[in-house]
């Protein structure tokens, strides 16, 4: 039986949404510095930088000896990819996804965007990934089901002609980065766990131009299509209130 996702006071979300403006900003320097030639190293100083100055730590630095504050995915990358000596290129797509903690509370999120000019193919791709995360996001709702998010996550990908990755998924969130349950982004709706106010789940939608395979490279981090095909990802910790669901992680 799938364990009850916690139940979160208001003020324990609120120092969640600390946390969660953190990742906000690294999102937005970041995103501002993406361009050709660029390294994505370099993406991760700039991210390195705005946890320091925001007094916060990171919760990717070190997780299992992961050894940099963002994963940075480009094009048939999925997720986990280390940040390294590659140099982004006009027409790349690039998947960035970082988390921060603020007084023991995490806060996480991803997005994905083009290098330059992209094509019509890879920004469909990019635009449909969004749309199937903030459909998932729509469903969280007191009284929903965790069934109901990876099943409205789900048709609007595969509406789009696209594949949902299985093996990677979304998951409850607070005092650790990943908590039980998970959220899937497939499903049935009435099934899973029942949501309640006060409950705090990261939903990342991770989709693919061709098929939903994935394998996994020898450093034993990053993810890749196993066709060769691009994939997007998507992600934002969002807290079930009284008022509907409610983003933690933008500025």
């Amino acid at each position: 039986m799938a364990k009850s996702p916690v139940v979160r006071s208001r003020s324990d979300v609120a120092e969640m949404r600390k946390a969660g403006r953190v990742v906000a900003e690294m999102h937005e320097r970041i995103r501002a510095a993406v361009r050709p030639g660029v390294t994505t190293l370099e993406l991760d100083t700039i991210g390195r930088e705005v946890i320091e100055r925001r007094g916060a730590t990171s919760n990717f630095l070190g997780y299992h000896g992961y050894p940099a504050v963002i994963c940075a995915s480009p094009n048939n990358m999925i997720v986990h990819g280390i940040p390294d000596g590659y140099r982004l290129r006009d027409g790349d797509i690039i998947s960035i996804d970082c988390g921060a903690v603020v007084d023991g509370w995490h806060g996480d999120a991803a997005f994905t965007m083009g290098v330059g000019e992209i094509t019509p193919a890879a920004a469909k791709l990019v635009e449909a990934t969004e749309a199937a995360l903030h459909a998932g996001i729509a469903e969280l709702v007191a009284g929903n089901h965790l069934g109901d998010v990876g099943a409205a996550v789900q048709r609007v990908a595969e509406g789009a002609g696209f594949s949902i990755v299985r093996e990677y998924v979304g998951h409850a969130i607070g005092r650790a980065m990943h908590e039980q349950p998970e959220v899937p982004n497939y499903g049935r709706r009435g099934r899973g766990a029942k949501l309640a106010v006060g409950n705090v789940f990261a939903v990342e939608p991770m989709v693919n131009a061709g098929g939903p395979e994935t394998e996994l490279l020898d450093d034993g981090w990053g993810v890749v299509t196993a066709d060769g095909s691009l994939s997007a990802h998507w992600e934002h910790t969002i807290a079930v209130t009284e008022d509907g669901p409610q983003i933690l992680t933008v500025p």
